[in-house]
């Protein structure tokens, strides 16, 4: 499959994963939400405890924090690079390729990062639905994401 037989391809793979980084970016947000409001609270009069850590959650485990982290990241880098992949499916040309390609690799490779942290969470256990919810979609956003960089690629050289 090669040329114009790539570009309905190329269309579904972006609006499907567009959803699904806005999901992560919702859940992300919920969970980073939650650990700002519930996180750790330290009194007026108390001293912070030996094993401190910046990145608390409460709903999770020790790999949690770098995994929201991560995966805001990915989420916004993600959907961003749709506004780059919707130009190139518009013109579907040699020349809007490098931008699609470039801003897709990007946010795969930030999707790759959170999903190490994920598979790190998974490990350690101890986490909710919406965290689980978020680990499969970025398990699974780091194979729709690589499938799209190789559709976009379908291109036609003149």
């Amino acid at each position: 499959m090669a040329g114009e037989q790539m570009k309905p391809v190329a269309s579904g793979l972006l609006v499907l994963n567009f959803c699904m980084y806005v999901i992560v970016l919702g859940i992300g947000g919920w969970a980073m939400n939650r650990a700002i409001d519930h996180g750790f609270e330290v009194g007026p009069n108390l001293n912070l405890p030996a094993h401190f850590s910046p990145i608390y959650f409460p709903m999770g485990n020790a790999a949690t924090g770098f995994f929201v982290i991560f995966a805001l990241l990915a989420g916004v880098v993600g959907a961003a690079s749709t506004i780059s992949g919707l130009s190139h499916i518009r013109s579907w040309t040699v020349g809007s390729l490098p931008a699609a390609a470039t801003a897709a690799t990007i946010a795969w490779t930030l999707t790759v990062l959170a999903m190490g942290f994920a598979w790190k969470e998974i490990e350690l256990q101890g986490r909710n639905a919406k965290l689980r919810t978020m680990e499969a979609f970025l398990i699974i956003l780091s194979v729709t994401q690589l499938v799209y960089i190789a559709a976009v690629h379908g291109v036609r050289r003149p």
